[in-house]
């Protein structure tokens, strides 16, 4: 089993800011795994707020004994090493699962999406994604987004509304809306999602604070539209208090450490009665395709990474109707991927 990987900064579109934070790129470390004449493909998105890096991934890679990824592929075992060598590091963990559920396709040939028992025919569509800026720019955000059948909307700062009447000034697609814990008073909160409900938005992803999960639960129980835990959802073991506070779950394979746990993840929030959204960060292709396997088990998707940033360097997945639509190659399905990346 050969390992290489490359540091890769992800141009962004546009200025991206949400509640509490702005970027123009973000940092990744894509993963490559060659055996036995296969390739599986990995990446790391580490969006500052997370707390990873180009060093702690290294660091972390530096800890993994290869040997011990032996195939056939044991996904609850290599999830337990993985934790067992270090907490957190969530990022750089799904790089390596998603890489290895990569290569485990290739060598049973079989789709990713085949081996999770997803029917591609029960894709959702895929928001795209516009942060919180002035008008204009939101405007010219809103032209990038043609052929998309939902906008999902930042919000969680003082203009609030004027974001949704610009949006609402160009179209009347539906909107999912993410706060990102911006929202701090209770009633405020609940007068303006009744308001975002008559604006056509099908749901809210984490309207206060992550920690304040009564202030969070208050909302559930008094909202007409979902509430979604997103920060407050982190890995598999958050699930058990999020039960009742919350309608649903965002899930991200860089909190949930890949698809494998991304998978449980599914099975637990459906074993609650919840709802469940599969999100992502800034995103390649790779992470991308990789949650777009899962998407089908889900009710929602967001999984717009390829189309908010400049210099992907894979092929765009391919979309119809603001539908993924999965094809049958082994593995993610990965293709474009250039010869001289990993040099």
């Amino acid at each position: 089993m050969k390992i290489s990987c490359k540091e890769f900064e992800l141009e962004l579109k546009h200025l991206f800011s949400i509640s509490k934070f702005t970027r123009t790129s973000t940092p990744l470390l894509l993963l490559k795994i060659t055996h036995e004449g296969y390739v599986g493909y990995g990446e790391a998105s580490m969006v500052p707020y997370m707390g990873e890096s180009y060093e702690t991934a290294h660091a972390f890679l530096d800890k993994v004994d290869w040997n011990r990824l032996k195939s056939p592929f044991n996904f609850a075992e290599i999830n337990q090493y993985l934790d067992s060598l270090a907490t957190g590091h969530p990022a750089i963990k799904a790089a390596i699962d998603i890489a290895l559920n990569d290569l485990n396709g290739q060598l049973l040939n079989k789709s990713c999406y085949e081996i999770f028992g997803a029917d591609p025919h029960k894709m959702p569509v895929t928001s795209y994604t516009i942060g919180i800026d002035t008008p204009e720019v939101i405007k010219e955000k809103l032209a990038d987004a043609k052929g998309f059948k939902v906008i999902k909307v930042k919000l969680g700062r003082d203009n609030d509304k004027e974001i949704i009447q610009t949006i609402r000034s160009i179209t009347d697609v539906p909107l999912y809306v993410d706060a990102n814990q911006g929202w701090n008073e209770k009633k405020k909160a609940i007068d303006l999602i009744y308001w975002l409900h008559d604006q056509g938005v099908v749901l809210i992803e984490q309207p206060m604070d992550k920690n304040n999960l009564d202030g969070n639960a208050w909302l559930t129980h008094r909202s007409p539209i979902p509430i979604l835990a997103d920060e407050a959802m982190q890995r598999l073991a958050d699930m058990d208090q999020l039960k009742g506070a919350y309608h649903g779950i965002n899930i991200k394979l860089m909190k949930s450490t890949g698809m494998y746990e991304a998978h449980q993840t599914i099975l637990k929030a459906r074993s609650f009665g919840m709802k469940i959204l599969i999100g992502c960060m800034s995103e390649t292709s790779i992470a991308t395709l990789a949650g777009a396997a899962l998407a089908p088990l889900c009710d929602w998707a967001d999984l717009d990474g390829p189309w908010l940033t400049k210099n992907n360097p894979f092929d765009a997945p391919k979309m119809k109707d603001g539908k993924y639509v999965l094809n049958h190659l082994p593995g993610l399905g990965l293709t474009g991927a250039k010869d001289n990346l990993f040099e």
